[in-house]
């Protein structure tokens, strides 16, 4: 396991290394420094979770849910809720999956697996799971990117290590804290990501009990983005949604993945 790792970190890190030293890249289309520049003189005007261009619902009156599932991968944050998992393949439940790229390094193996997996759409999560930020401004606690250079490595870093272990670069991205500014955001455009917000809060920050899971799911309605984490298995999220999953489908939902529609 250890070999393993050591050889999938060394070849993300000459990918990456190599794209910043001018070497082509997997797609050849992103310039960084391009856009780096282009964005350096802008100041923002905006600062949340809501701002301008980012699309929180699926633009649908179907009725229909996307759980969208980050993995954050911070020191107390690089486990996997196996069980939920286990559920979501046994079930056939779709899911997008927000992955940084710190809990990819930590689960080199289970990332590739879980990437193969049709049911699975992988978004950015970004590379140091920082608020998305021209600024260095922070949410609960955290600092955000402090200039537009660092927040292009932020997406563009993560995007980069993704499509080299899978082959097919993310479109969707959420920020650490899921907070932007509207330059920020107007950045991830330009790195050819939607920013992917979201309409129903799951399990805030994977501190609600399994029951509040439930509760918070149970409000769903046709077109709902849920916003959830996979990587606290010992935090009340999986067995929320295991318990809320058949109610929903008694109610006539759909499991759907973010991109399986367009977003507002």
């Amino acid at each position: 396991m250890n070999c393993n790792f050591k050889i999938i970190s060394a070849v993300v890190l000459l990918s990456v290394s190599g794209s910043l030293a001018g070497h082509a890249t997997p797609t050849g289309e992103i310039n960084k420094q391009e856009v780096s520049d282009r964005f350096s003189a802008r100041k923002p005007s905006q600062w949340g979770e809501q701002v301008t261009g980012v699309l929180t619902r699926l633009d649908t009156g179907d009725k229909v849910i996307a759980l969208t599932l980050d993995a954050c991968g911070s020191a107390k944050g690089r486990g996997v809720d196996s069980r939920l998992i286990d559920f979501l393949v046994r079930e056939q439940i779709p899911a997008t999956l927000f992955i940084n790229a710190r809990w990819i390094d930590a689960n080199p193996e289970l990332f590739k697996t879980i990437a193969a997996n049709p049911l699975f759409e992988i978004a950015n999560h970004g590379t140091w799971h920082k608020p998305a930020s021209v600024s260095g401004r922070s949410a609960y606690g955290i600092s955000g990117t402090k200039n537009a250079a660092e927040l292009v490595a932020e997406i563009e870093q993560n995007a980069r290590k993704i499509e080299a272990i899978t082959g097919k670069r993310p479109t969707l991205y959420r920020s650490g804290t899921a907070y932007y500014d509207d330059v920020a955001v107007e950045i991830a455009n330009a790195l050819k990501h939607q920013v992917a917000g979201y309409s129903l809060l799951g399990d805030a920050g994977a501190t609600y009990s399994a029951a509040q899971v439930t509760a918070a799911l149970l409000k769903a309605t046709p077109g709902d983005v849920a916003l959830l984490h996979m990587n606290h298995p010992e935090s009340g999220t999986g067995a929320g949604i295991i318990a809320a999953v058949p109610e929903l489908k008694r109610r006539g939902f759909r499991f759907v993945r973010m991109s399986d529609y367009p977003l507002k």
